[in-house]
């Protein structure tokens, strides 16, 4: 049912689990993934005699060689696996937009991504790349979050489905 698997990821441990279950998901079902890598600068507040040597070019270069980087290593995981990854890279102040174009652009028809599991006021303050991917997203849109221990700690490997729309 589903060919084309879009896992954004930010290389923290709730994504990496998410790039786990979709290559996992993939291989089950013959599918192949897109792995995508956002470049998101961060704003630089400087004094104005800082800001002259300031070059916001070469921050995003630096962090799309680092997207590149990794979204490689996902498609090397991918294909020891047996499943086929297009690595992608690209910049974007808006993570979830960044998400929700490549879907697009890429015609994938699933996008696997992790959430932090952030409930209540934390939620609504810090925003979510997430919530906002399920609000927009052209295709379905299957979450995983990490499994707490009883010690607090999170699981990288164990995921289980937030629900999917």
């Amino acid at each position: 049912m589903y060919q084309r698997i879009l896992v954004p990821t930010d290389g923290s441990p709730v994504s990496e689990s998410a790039v786990d279950a979709a290559i996992d998901f993939a291989q089950a079902r013959g599918s192949t993934i897109v792995a995508l890598g956002v470049a998101v600068p961060e704003p630089t507040f400087q004094s104005l005699e800082g800001a002259m040597a300031y070059d916001p070019g070469l921050q995003v270069e630096v962090l799309l060689e680092h997207a590149q980087t990794h979204v490689d290593a996902i498609a090397k995981r991918a294909q020891q696996a047996g499943v086929s990854c297009t690595p992608v890279t690209c910049s974007a102040l808006d993570p979830a937009e960044a998400i929700v174009d490549t879907a697009r652009q890429q015609h994938c028809d699933l996008i696997v991504m992790g959430s932090h599991g952030r409930r209540g006021l934390s939620r609504l303050l810090a925003g979510s790349v997430t919530q906002a991917v399920l609000a927009n997203a052209p295709v379905p849109v299957m979450v995983l979050r990490p499994v707490a221990h009883e010690d607090g700690s999170q699981a990288r490997q164990h995921t289980r489905p937030a629900g999917a729309t």
